[in-house]
């Protein structure tokens, strides 16, 4: 250690529900990837004394989705020793208000605050002037980063070492190249607090594509910025050795990370010659099953489970939302190729393209159901998010916004549609999950599992998890854990303190309602299940049959021919 100590805090926030409660769990599900990288890079830059040889660096992380962050503790720390910084991390723009509230705990206790990540970035990129949040928040004596921590953090640790942090440090016009960079990190005991221990690291950062509502390609880019084979397989076993074997590779669209399949070799090898337990999550586009090889090496290298952005099944709305690469009329054969090789397949579903209705909407689910062999199906609202070509375009035009970054969770109608109400907007949203997860179609799921080799509890699980959650706990699965926590102290501001005679009876009942239901609805689907696998009949249906698309009973696409992808 050396003679003088500085402190980096590591905080990953969440957001507030319906009732402004911090939305946060026993162990939540889905682990925080720009957590792991500035985790990592901070303790490069401690290993390497990047404040002096007599200046040892210490680092502390959280995820706020499953613990409760100690403010009055990490003070403490910080006043003890030489300095320190609170860095809010990977803030989107519904994690905005929390990251203030936080921000402003430690500022009234003149404590160092930086703040990065998509919201920030976004609005940088995408906008001519600051919003006027970033703006109060700079004012409240926050640093805003804008752009990626690769070969700037310990820049910004010099900075806030000397007193003499920036109130803006924005990047946007240099993405750093990601060969040879620090990777993503974790500490075991910071990962059990996820569902299964499950780690987080990028492979790549960009998407080729010009989907209109979509951040990450004014954020990242879209050029292709990929890490080395060597990188990726340095990170997995750094995971192995403490006991870490899945993860999510959090790229936005891993079929276009230029180096996937140098990368999808290397984790074959590891697990076909060294025999090491290797499974993973990802989330690729709708034309990743015609890359030659690409389906085929994925399952073999451990993807057990892939995300696909299925969008929407109109192709009007699709080429609207400028995402040409979406080809309706092969969405079957996409499903198909993943089921071939037994990986259970997630598709998203936005809600509130201009063309939409009630009415066209649940009979396009109907149509899902019916015609499409994917296995879970999770829903979003149409959202003009702060970095999309789509906010861009709504602040230009002066169109209304609602001004609660809070509600820009995908859950929310934040602005006005051309044939819904916003109350019928909403509604289908709510709508939606239960015509999807009806139990005829989970008995159907089942049986389509069954009838590819698929053991029909895994999609128990995920439909227990997807489903169960939403009606439940009334926020979207991917913000979903175990065990809901509410802290009575941990209300938004502007909504009053609950008085404890009615908030903690109230939480036990709500605690007990939930798990009666949990079980209720897990006997329910174990009941389905064996059902379906005492049942020794084949089973068969139009989905499951490879068609021709001129005889798939799904909308045609346009005739145009797509623009052209990078490989």
């Amino acid at each position: 250690m050396g003679a003088r100590r500085f402190v980096v805090e590591l905080i990953k926030p969440s957001h507030y529900d319906d009732d402004g409660y911090v939305i946060q769990w026993g162990r939540s599900w889905v682990p925080s990837n720009s957590l792991a990288c500035l985790y990592a890079i901070a303790q490069d830059a401690a290993a390497n004394r990047a404040l002096g040889a007599d200046v040892a660096i210490e680092i502390n992380a959280y995820d706020e989705c499953h613990t409760v962050i100690p403010v009055k503790k990490i003070a403490r720390r910080i006043a003890a020793a030489d300095g320190g910084l609170v860095c809010l991390v990977g803030v989107q723009s519904n994690q905005f208000p929390r990251a203030i509230a936080i921000a402003e705990q430690f500022r009234a206790r003149g404590i160092a605050v930086a703040m990065g990540g998509f919201h920030i970035s976004g609005c940088l990129a995408m906008l001519p002037d600051l919003p006027a949040d970033i703006a109060a928040a700079r004012d409240l004596g926050v640093t805003m980063f804008a752009g990626e921590a690769e070969g700037r953090f310990a820049d910004l640790l010099a900075d806030a070492f000397d007193s003499r942090l920036q109130p803006i440090y924005n990047f946007m016009d240099d993405l750093p190249g990601l060969q040879g960079q620090v990777t993503p990190f974790l500490p075991v005991k910071l990962l059990k607090r996820y569902s299964q221990t499950l780690g987080a690291f990028d492979a790549g950062r960009g998407c080729p594509f010009q989907c209109s509502f979509c951040t990450i390609i004014n954020v990242q880019g879209r050029k292709s910025r990929w890490r080395g084979a060597d990188d990726v397989e340095a990170l997995v076993r750094a995971n192995l050795a403490q006991g870490v074997f899945r993860f999510f590779i959090t790229d936005d669209n891993f079929a276009r990370n230029r180096n996937w399949e140098a990368i999808f070799d290397r984790l074959i090898q590891m697990r076909e010659e060294e025999g090491l337990t290797l499974q993973f999550i990802i989330q690729v586009d709708t034309l990743c099953y015609r890359i030659p090889n690409f389906v085929e090496k994925a399952a073999r290298a451990g993807c057990a489970r892939v995300f696909i952005g299925l969008e929407n099944i109109n192709p009007d709305n699709l080429l609207a939302a400028k995402k040409k690469q979406n080809r309706v009329h092969e969405y079957r054969e996409l499903f198909l190729a993943w089921r071939r090789h037994k990986v259970i397949t997630y598709a998203g579903y936005i809600l509130g393209f201009p063309n939409d209705t009630p009415e066209r909407l649940a009979r396009d689910i109907r149509t899902v159901q019916q015609e499409l062999p994917v296995d879970i199906l999770e829903f979003f609202i149409l959202t003009p998010l702060p970095g999309s070509a789509d906010h861009q375009r709504l602040d230009k035009d002066g169109v209304w916004m609602d001004p609660d970054m809070n509600k820009y969770d995908l859950e929310h109608v934040t602005t006005g549609h051309p044939t819904m109400s916003a109350a019928d907007w909403q509604g289908i949203y709510r709508q939606a999950f239960a015509l999807y997860y009806s139990p005829e179609h989970i008995e159907r799921l089942f049986r389509r599992a069954k009838a590819s080799g698929i053991k029909p509890v895994r999609i128990l699980n995920h439909v227990l998890q997807f489903y169960f959650t939403f009606m439940q706990e009334k926020v979207h699965p991917l913000q979903g854990g175990f065990f809901r926590r509410k802290i009575r102290g941990q209300r938004r501001a502007g909504l009053p303190l609950e008085n404890p005679l009615v908030f903690y009876p109230r939480r036990v009942a709500e605690v007990a309602t939930t798990h009666v239901r949990m079980i209720r609805y897990y006997l329910f689907l174990h009941r389905l299940r064996k059902k379906v696998e005492r049942d020794p009949a084949p089973y068969s249906d139009d989905a499951l049959i490879a068609v021709e698309p001129k005889d798939s009973m799904l909308p045609r696409a346009p005739v145009k021919k797509p623009a052209a992808v990078a490989a």
